[in-house]
């Protein structure tokens, strides 16, 4: 009897995708001791206490977690290559309200990609600037408040121009050279997967501190561990499930004229995904969110006392421990994926696709009444889609108020490390997923497949 054996057991005996996953863990790890270095000119003691301090804890730790652990170090890398993201999010909901860039992206779309990555790199540089701008002033706004004093020097004074350039430099190189490690990794390591492996390997670097913390907590340290599991196993199943979910839309292909002869049409399937915004709306709603308390921290020391007053009565509210935060987070995910999903379904055109090749929707016209079909059915399957984004983004809050309803929560530990259940947890399971079938590719592309490798 035949046994079949996995290509998988010969992932270490390809010499090319040895060497690509072995490029892949040295990027990674530079990127990781890149991680480290703090930026010049850092109040540690300053940093601490902000960090561990109830006034925006919460806020700074959930950015911590996104960030692999380098906004608790104020590293160089403490954008990450979130910048980049942005950029890209930008560029790709401008092309369709461009007619001329949407022009560019259907006659020629290899040129089109082109352009789009070069654009993205262009944009990158300022959305790094100014997040780096946003960044410091909260820090320092929220541990000036707290009588620490700044964060780091910064300032427009003829004392402080020149290290605060210096600084603004530094994070904006070190953000830049996060991005160029990211395409280094989709270039000569796992192909495509550069920057999200970037993303993947801060978070799961912080996953044993987070259960450490919660270990840390003498009386409910292990029932919060447990829990945590227990979360982590549910979320990871439901992410899969909606993650592998579909629509299969029926779909009539012409037949072949073989001779003189013509085959039958063949049925076929069109899959629309329920989730084909994947983490992109968690990424932006957070960025979005981030800007009040950004824009906040400028007014919190204005002479004018309703200025001032109002200015912190903002930041209290967008720092990540209040329920309008939480609830205005839930409605920009849910809002933000149906707007995504529109666009990116928009930009892939199946109606015309489909009446190239002569293929048809049993029941449905050709061309554009076919787009305006597919557009309703996607809207349709995205809802469960949405709604389970929004509840993955809050979910670490809604943990929290169950853990403290039962007596066990609002420990310093509790409030936001569950985030890590949900968001975190959401584009681990995602990247894994890519990076499993992007291996598995890779070995049946070497003549490594599951079907023939039988004894």
């Amino acid at each position: 009897m035949k046994t079949l054996f996995s290509g998988w057991r010969y992932l270490w005996k390809s010499q090319d995708i040895r060497r690509k996953l072995i490029v892949t863990l040295i990027i990674l790890v530079i990127y990781r001791l890149a991680a480290n270095i703090p930026v010049p000119g850092i109040n540690g003691a300053a940093l601490k206490s902000l960090l561990q301090g109830a006034s925006g804890g919460s806020f700074f730790a959930f950015l911590d977690l996104l960030s692999g652990g380098t906004i608790s170090r104020f590293s160089l890398l403490a954008m990450g290559v979130y910048p980049y993201i942005t950029a890209q999010i930008i560029l790709q909901l401008l092309t369709p309200i461009f007619p001329a860039l949407q022009r560019k992206m259907e006659e020629d779309p290899r040129e089109g990609r082109k352009w789009q990555e070069k654009w993205t790199y262009y944009l990158a540089v300022p959305m790094a600037a100014l997040s780096a701008l946003g960044q410091i002033n909260l820090f320092n706004s929220y541990s000036v408040q707290g009588g620490q004093g700044q964060v780091v020097p910064f300032g427009f004074s003829s004392a402080l121009w020149l290290p605060s350039l210096t600084l603004l430099l530094t994070m904006i190189g070190g953000t830049m050279f996060a991005i160029w490690l990211g395409e280094l990794i989709s270039e000569y390591g796992v192909r495509g997967q550069g920057l999200s492996l970037i993303i993947f390997a801060g978070i799961v670097a912080r996953m044993p501190a987070q259960f450490g913390t919660l270990l840390a907590d003498k009386q409910h340290g292990w029932i919060l561990v447990i829990s945590m599991v227990v979360v982590m196993v549910a979320v990871i199943y439901a992410i899969v499930f909606v993650q592998q979910g579909r629509r299969y839309v029926p779909v009539m292909y012409p037949g072949r004229r073989v001779g003189s002869r013509m085959s039958m049409p063949v049925k076929g399937t069109l899959p629309l995904m329920v989730n084909l915004a994947g983490m992109i709306p968690l990424i932006f709603a957070s960025a979005i969110l981030q800007f009040p308390s950004i824009i906040a921290s400028y007014f919190v020391n204005s002479t004018n006392a309703a200025v001032a007053k109002f200015a912190s009565t903002t930041q209290v509210t967008f720092n990540g421990g209040s329920w309008v935060y939480y609830l205005l987070y839930f409605l920009m995910v849910v809002s933000f994926t149906f707007f995504y999903t529109d666009v990116m379904f928009t930009q892939q055109n199946y109606g015309e696709n489909l009446k190239k090749v002569g293929a048809q929707i049993p029941g449905v016209n050709r061309g554009a009444p076919t787009q305006k079909y597919l557009t309703k059915v996607q809207r349709r399957v995205t809802l469960p889609g949405a709604l389970f984004l929004g509840v993955v983004a809050v979910l670490g809050y809604i943990i929290n108020l169950i853990l403290k309803a039962v007596g066990i929560g609002g420990t310093a530990s509790s409030s936001t490390i569950f985030l890590v259940s949900a968001a975190g947890l959401l584009i681990v399971v995602g990247v894994v997923r890519d990076l499993f079938l992007n291996i598995d590719a890779e070995l049946k592309l070497h003549g490594y497949d599951d079907a023939r490798l039988v004894k």
